[in-house]
């Protein structure tokens, strides 16, 4: 009796530190997700002019082109 009472604890504790590990899991990822963006918006920015004249030429070039 006295043992699976034992084993009985030992599995509820065993399953409370893997929820608590797959919480923290899920907090690194979106943490590291959340710095991607940052840094992906932050890039973005300081392209974007020169991305954005780069397309406009090459809308205008695209556009003095004839239909066959």
């Amino acid at each position: 009796m006295i043992r699976v009472a034992q084993r009985r604890r030992s599995l509820t504790a065993a399953k409370r530190r893997i929820a608590g590990e797959q919480g923290q899991a899920l907090i690194e990822y979106a943490l590291i997700l959340g710095l991607i963006a940052l840094v992906t918006i932050g890039v973005l920015q300081l392209l974007g002019q020169s991305i954005s004249s780069l397309l406009g030429g090459l809308s205008s070039s695209l556009s003095s082109v004839s239909n066959p």
